[in-house]
């Protein structure tokens, strides 16, 4: 019997960037693979990141950067608006009075922006690569009783055509 490959794509980010969902989502993978490995002991199971659009990965990337920035101008007592010839507002001398306070915020509220850019939301399923299952599409997780649903029908309809490749054979 050939091994069937089953994919779960979903959202996984960093340490700094765990979020409860993400939390959660990984959770719910680890649950679903313990279960899926026992009725199922044949099945290779994966965890992958599904990536959200482009523009967001860039915007997110760059408020990262921008943020090591801020945090360095901060730290070092350096007045970029001093460069453009502008009064520094005041929040930037809140900041040098206050300099933990002010890269603890920066770094904390950057990353609550930069999770919300790469959250998807996703928990894809496929089995052979054929589509199983969408969070996106449903707008929900599926019960691990709709799941093992779902692959018995996949994995008896699979042996079907795969009998009857052979028979025209």
């Amino acid at each position: 019997m050939a091994m069937k490959w089953l994919r779960f794509s979903l959202l996984v980010l960093g340490v700094f960037s765990l979020c409860c969902s993400t939390a959660g989502y990984k959770r719910v993978f680890e649950e679903y693979t313990q279960a899926l490995y026992q009725r199922y002991p044949d099945i290779r199971i994966e965890g992958e990141n599904y990536l959200p659009i482009p523009i967001y990965r860039h915007v997110a990337s760059f408020l990262s950067m921008f943020k090591l920035l801020v945090i360095g101008l901060i730290i070092i007592g350096r007045d970029p608006f001093a460069v453009f010839g502008v009064q520094a507002p005041g929040i930037w001398e809140w900041g040098q009075q206050n300099k933990i306070y002010a890269c603890m915020m920066v770094f904390f509220f950057s990353n609550m922006i930069e999770n919300q850019l790469m959250s998807t939301g996703a928990f894809e399923i496929t089995l052979n690569d054929v589509p199983v299952w969408s969070k996106l599409e449903s707008g929900h997780l599926p019960s691990m009783q709709q799941l093992v649903q779902i692959l018995d029908n996949e994995m008896k309809m699979n042996v079907h055509m795969n009998t009857r490749t052979h028979h025209h054979s």
